[in-house]
């Protein structure tokens, strides 16, 4: 009997020892932070390689959740609140509807935002310097250099009168954008055509619409939504021989005909520091909103030759890339 108790017994105690391993990397596993990222692209590749960067290993010390839209705005809430409910540790965004949505899913859980435009305008932050709440990260400064944009345009097509600009009413960024447009078009001697997109419906009407105000060149925001479809809006472009500045370098890449702004991928990347800080204790409220510190002119030749433009040297040597 006794003999058989003790076998009992050790038996026991082996099982309980081999399940111990088992049960400590289970344990470990549910100590991995988790980073939830709204609407997965090629861009947030430089953010991953930027915790890479600081020591982060998908699987052993990070793990990332995904949720998607499928393009379609209407479904930002519902993600944001599906990565809140996981919860995860740390809520990865890029513009401002997309952040918009983080906040109203949660209150307590970090949010980084890459490239919003306007965060102290849209009420994101409190001040940039003091973000305040649980929202930290970049922003592109689109409405501050919107004068600039048009500028360029002129001075690469001096007979540019009628500009049409393509924005999202659903942004609360671009209401600082349009502002901005709508004061520095007219002293450029310039008429600003906006023209609002929130749907993917509404894209043909707002094209139609556009194309009555005859415009003579083009320019749009970077929002999110916008650049889901940028191949449609380029062909538009490309169809109708309408020459266009966009903001960001992979659209001149896509085959528009330039760009100016801050870097999208270098922005990504820094915003893998925030998260870094942020997993490593530093509330978001005590980081600052980090601005773009150089905007890059980017020329597509292949663009403007199918355009029947001629890029003067001058303009070309001032440009930080040449496409051809």
């Amino acid at each position: 009997m006794k003999t058989t108790l003790g076998r009992r017994a050790f038996i026991t105690l082996l099982g309980a020892a081999a399940a111990w391993p088992r049960m400590a990397r289970a344990q470990q596993a549910a100590k991995i932070p988790r980073i939830g990222i709204i609407d997965d692209s090629p861009l947030w590749d430089r953010f991953r390689q930027g915790l890479r960067g600081l020591g982060y290993i998908e699987g052993r010390n990070i793990a990332f959740e995904y949720r998607s839209t499928q393009g379609r705005p209407d479904q930002l809430a519902a993600a944001a609140s599906e990565l809140a409910r996981l919860p995860v540790d740390l809520i990865a965004t890029y513009g401002t509807p997309s952040t918009r949505a983080a906040m109203q899913a949660t209150t307590t859980i970090p949010i980084v935002m890459v490239g919003v435009g306007d965060p102290e305008g849209a009420g994101l932050v409190g001040s940039l310097a003091r973000p305040g709440g649980n929202v930290t990260g970049n922003t592109v400064l689109s409405a501050d250099i919107i004068a600039k944009r048009l500028q360029l345009l002129q001075e690469l097509i001096p007979t540019v009168k009628r500009v049409a600009l393509l924005w999202n009413p659903d942004n609360a960024s671009h209401t600082g954008i349009l502002a901005e447009a709508r004061v520095a078009a007219p002293g450029l001697g310039l008429a600003l055509i906006p023209v609002g997109v929130r749907s993917v419906a509404e894209f043909d009407p707002a094209f139609a619409a556009m194309l009555r105000e005859r415009p003579d060149a083009f320019i749009m925001t970077n929002d999110p939504f916008h650049q889901l479809h940028l191949a449609r809006i380029i062909d538009f472009l490309m169809t109708n021989r309408m020459p266009a500045l966009f903001q960001s370098r992979e659209h001149a890449v896509a085959g528009g005909l330039m760009s100016y702004g801050a870097s999208l991928p270098d922005l990504f990347g820094r915003a893998a520091g925030y998260a870094h800080k942020i997993l490593q204790g530093t509330k978001p409220a005590d980081l600052p909103i980090e601005q773009p510190t150089k905007f890059e002119l980017v020329v597509n030749l292949k663009t403007a030759k199918a355009l029947g433009l001629t890029i003067p040297e001058s303009f070309l040597l001032g440009a930080d890339e040449v496409i051809e």
